[in-house]
């Protein structure tokens, strides 16, 4: 008789880690054929989810010589959006096994089920929910070459403030054990690059600070992109409003800040 080990786990996404998970094989006597594992071997699976979110793309590794991979994506309202089957085999252990999918820009995923088999159909079954929510606001106003919250801003951030407060509401299980605020600053092109870059890095800590003494719980992290993600192309010397902004976002793991042209350092407001 033929054995399969099989195992169903539900892993909160921190998309952008490496989850591994280790499943003991045992001997199958029946395929003479076939030499019988030693009870100490393992199936070892690693799935690097660090492009889930903006490339739909996930990597796999497996210990063992790869068989089949199923792909199930939903949205955020649970409808199934993807359903695929990727065959892996004669793909020796540890290859690379690239999963890739379409999917509309503006539709935010809901979880990834995975269900990975090696030649032998053993599999491992995993699920990730995924949150990348945006949160839309109106500007905040800064004065010239200061990263002060003047008063009459404040509305603004309240309004932005009742909003986050809204998407964690709907988290009523807790299952985003890692969700974390994020605050993006941008600047426009006047000015030297490099000291943009520490302006909007204080004005994003200003706002994560307003967010925690309002009483937003769970970890808000900040960082400055100074003038390296502009909304609105120009260039240099430019004042252009558009440009001044910060990006709120709630996500299980750093959000993917497309065109920067750095990684960010995020810090963490206590």
């Amino acid at each position: 008789m033929h054995h399969k080990v099989h195992q169903r786990s539900r892993i909160v996404l921190p998309s952008f880690l490496v989850a591994v998970l280790v499943v003991p094989l045992f001997a199958t006597p029946a395929y003479a054929k076939r030499p019988a594992l030693p009870r100490t071997a393992t199936l070892k699976v690693t799935v690097d989810k660090s492009h889930a979110l903006d490339e739909h793309r996930l990597e796999i590794r497996m210990s063992r010589p790869a068989g089949k991979i199923r792909l199930t994506v939903t949205n955020e309202d649970g409808r199934q959006i993807v359903d695929d089957e990727f065959n892996f085999e004669g793909k020796p252990a540890n290859a690379l096994l690239p999963v890739r999918w379409e999917q509309k820009a503006d539709e935010p995923i809901g979880t990834i089920s995975l269900r990975m088999s090696d030649k032998d159909e053993n599999y491992i079954d995993q699920e990730y929910s995924a949150w990348y929510v945006p949160i839309p606001h109106e500007e905040v106003n800064f004065r010239s070459d200061s990263s002060d919250l003047d008063a009459s801003e404040i509305p603004k951030l309240e309004e932005a403030f009742l909003k986050v407060q809204e998407v964690l509401s709907k988290d009523k299980a807790k299952e985003h054990k890692t969700l974390t605020l994020y605050v993006a600053g941008h600047t426009d092109t006047v000015g030297i690059a490099t000291y943009n870059v520490r302006l909007s890095q204080l004005r994003a800590q200003s706002l994560a600070k307003w967010f925690r003494q309002r009483g937003v719980r769970i970890p808000i992290a900040y960082e400055g992109f100074g003038e390296s993600a502009l909304r609105v192309a120009t260039p240099d010397q430019t004042d252009e409003p558009k440009n001044r902004r910060a990006d709120y976002i709630l996500a299980d793991d750093a959000p993917p800040m497309k065109g920067t042209g750095f990684k960010p350092s995020w810090k963490r407001i206590n």
